[in-house]
Order: C-alpha cells, then structure tokens, then sequence
C-alpha cells in the first residue's frame, strides 16, 4: 500500500488507538498496525469495513490523493 494512504489511516483515526480500531473491525492490532506502515493492503473486504467506521468512501480512503 503507498504511504499516502498509509498516512491517510493515521489522519482518519484521529486520537483512538491502533487496538480499539482493530478490535472494531475484528483484526488484530498488528495487523491495523501494518496497514498505517503501508506493509500491508487490506482485504476488499476490510476496505469496507474501515469505509464504513470512517463514514467514508472506499474510493476516498484508498484510491484518491
């Protein structure tokens, strides 16, 4: 994943840690951990889910800079 969108995740969690938005969308911390370190592309599924917690589009977070 770029680091654009990486950032993107950080920005959009605001003050709420790494673990509470994990356990929202029912995956590990770690590996939230590693969508924010662009390690790793989150399932199209989980795209949806982290769309959807955000009140945002899958567009917005993952395809527009």
């Amino acid at each position: 994943m770029d680091n654009k969108t990486a950032q993107k995740l950080i920005k959009l969690r605001k003050n709420r840690t790494q673990a509470e938005i994990a356990k929202e969308l029912g995956i590990s911390q770690s590996t939230y951990a590693m969508y924010e370190t662009g390690k790793r592309t989150p399932s199209d599924e989980v795209k949806k889910r982290i769309a959807k917690l955000y009140n945002k589009t899958v567009q917005f977070i993952f395809f527009s800079w």
